[in-house]
């Protein structure tokens, strides 16, 4: 999985399959429940972010670390969707299957 193979949702996407106000969409953004970035001017999350209408629980310290670490919204976005040779697949999916600690390791192996 790559950035350019993700299906991208837009703040009104989000706003209908997870069922609550723009504002609430934006206040995810900013407490790093979810990440989005501007494509051609349009904030958008990759879908992969979802699971069963909520954002991926374990998504956010990874995030809140990544951020730490100096990544830019652009640069995390890049690194949890494309493949990491450490862990074999895209840190979004091993987040997925159950391997938050090892995808935490891996970010923190990387600090600037």
């Amino acid at each position: 999985m790559t950035a350019d193979s993700s299906r991208w949702l837009t703040v009104p996407d989000l706003v209908d399959l997870l069922g609550v106000s723009p504002g609430r969409i934006h206040r995810l953004l900013e407490d790093r429940q979810l990440l989005g970035v501007r494509r051609d001017r349009v904030l958008v999350v990759p879908e992969e972010f979802l699971r069963e209408g909520e954002p991926l629980h374990e998504l956010r310290g990874t995030l809140i670390l990544l951020a730490d670490n100096g990544f830019t919204d652009e640069e995390a976005m890049d690194w949890m969707l494309s493949v990491d040779d450490v862990l074999g697949t895209s840190p979004v999916e091993a987040l997925r299957s159950g391997r938050k600690a090892e995808v935490r390791r891996v970010a923190q192996a990387m600090a600037f």
